[in-house]
């Protein structure tokens, strides 16, 4: 399972005039905002940015001023294959180190929905046994009650981040990830191809 919700995308109009300095040819210009303030994209503009997009990271450097800011649901398995792109990328999480004990576990906080039905009953005992040791470490502030709920909590727990990202960083993970087997990266990969003009600038890859 994997959300995202309450994402902007900004800084459009800065990162093509930006790519318009090598040649200083600013006059060219034909972007605009329409009448609900949204840019698009001239026609003078769209035809530099693909032809940068097609010669390669090291001249679409335009790509990397184009931001997005997302909040995003996910298993904690699915953010370890997400920590591969730290490189221009910013996230602040909610913290598990600080919260986990303060609700109690239940399963509809987990993405379960791949697990069969003998694999439930033993994930919903599991989760009832957490669940009793924190009880207990709220009871008790008995720090070792603490550890075993970290250490047994399932890699399938749902983690909030608001993560910062651009348009160059989602490039590189839709064509690295469109076809994997974790439906999370499908879903944010028909999330990526939905962006502001992210198929008009990157189609001719």
């Amino acid at each position: 399972m994997l959300k995202i919700k309450n994402y902007n995308v900004f800084n459009f109009e800065n990162a093509i005039r930006g790519a318009r300095n090598p040649l200083s040819s600013w006059e060219k210009s034909d972007s605009f905002h329409d009448k609900n303030g949204q840019f698009v994209f001239g026609e003078n503009d769209l035809r530099l940015a693909t032809k940068l997009c097609k010669a390669g990271s090291d001249h679409r450097k335009f790509m990397r001023q184009i931001l997005v800011s997302a909040d995003i649901l996910a298993p904690l398995y699915w953010w370890k294959e997400f920590d591969t792109y730290k490189v221009g990328t910013t996230a602040n999480s909610t913290s598990t180190m600080h919260t986990i004990h303060k609700n109690s576990f239940k399963i509809e906080n987990f993405s379960t929905e791949h697990i069969n039905e003998d694999g439930k009953i033993i994930f919903i005992n599991l989760l009832e046994y957490i669940e009793n040791v924190r009880i207990l470490f709220l009871k008790t502030g008995n720090k070792n009650y603490w550890y075993t709920m970290i250490q047994m909590l399932p890699s399938s727990f749902n983690q909030l981040r608001t993560c910062t990202m651009s348009y160059e960083n989602l490039l590189n993970m839709y064509f690295s990830r469109r076809n994997h087997k974790l439906d999370e990266w499908r879903v944010v990969c028909d999330w990526i191809k939905k962006l502001p003009n992210f198929v008009n600038l990157t189609n001719c890859l």
